[in-house]
């Protein structure tokens, strides 16, 4: 689906707060934080898309970034070849606990830096930022998606392209995907401002989130 403000999932598209909310009740009533972030990586696994593909998974410091750890948990456990990039060495909680299992799997690792080259990777997976950021992309962080962009490879944004508004759609530095994952719930910017130039196609996966 490329993202159009006359479809019928911009008319059931959520806001970022109502997204946040919802994720939180589902969380304290329902579902355990790291199994949502499970399954929010195996909806992205399941495009099975992965074999005889170089895969990049590019990890920011939150959630999003966690995401992308179970991905490459997933990948690892089936026999494709992930490497992660790092923008640098924070974690969230749950980011932290895919992170560590990943390395106990013999997942490579690496910090990005200014040296580091995409260009022989055929997927990449881009989970630097979530729907909760706001601003402008800097220094690590607009550097990786200036590199993502000009790879050549098929780029995959988990929920929503970084450097974007999840509100708005807007943001001066952001991911240019070929798919986009949105995860739970689409978002309205996913269908607002710059989205729709920068978004090839999307899909959204059910990972279990009660609506409130």
């Amino acid at each position: 689906m490329k993202p159009t403000i006359n479809s019928k999932e911009f008319k059931e598209a959520i806001n970022v707060e109502q997204m946040r909310r919802s994720d939180e009740y589902t969380i304290k009533n329902y579902t355990d934080s790291k199994q949502l972030m499970l399954r929010a990586a195996k909806g992205i696994y399941d495009l099975q898309m992965w074999l005889n593909k170089k895969i990049a998974i590019v990890c920011g410091s939150g959630n999003n970034g966690g995401d992308g750890y179970a991905l490459s948990c997933l990948l690892t456990k089936c026999g494709y070849n992930a490497q992660i990039f790092r923008i640098g060495n924070k974690f969230s909680d749950d980011g932290k606990y895919y992170y560590d299992m990943a390395i106990d799997m013999g997942v490579k690792d690496q910090l990005f830096c200014e040296d580091t080259d995409f260009k022989g990777f055929d997927i990449i997976v881009d989970c630097i930022f979530g729907t909760g950021f706001k601003g402008t992309a800097k220094d690590n962080a607009a550097k990786a998606i200036e590199k993502i962009n000009s790879s050549g490879a098929f780029v995959i944004s988990a929920d929503i392209n970084s450097g974007l508004n999840g509100d708005t759609g807007e943001g001066d530095v952001a991911v240019k995907s070929d798919l986009t994952v949105s995860i739970g719930y689409y978002k309205k910017g996913l269908f607002l401002g710059r989205a729709p130039d920068l978004i090839g196609d999307m899909i959204n996966v059910d990972i279990g989130i009660y609506l409130v």
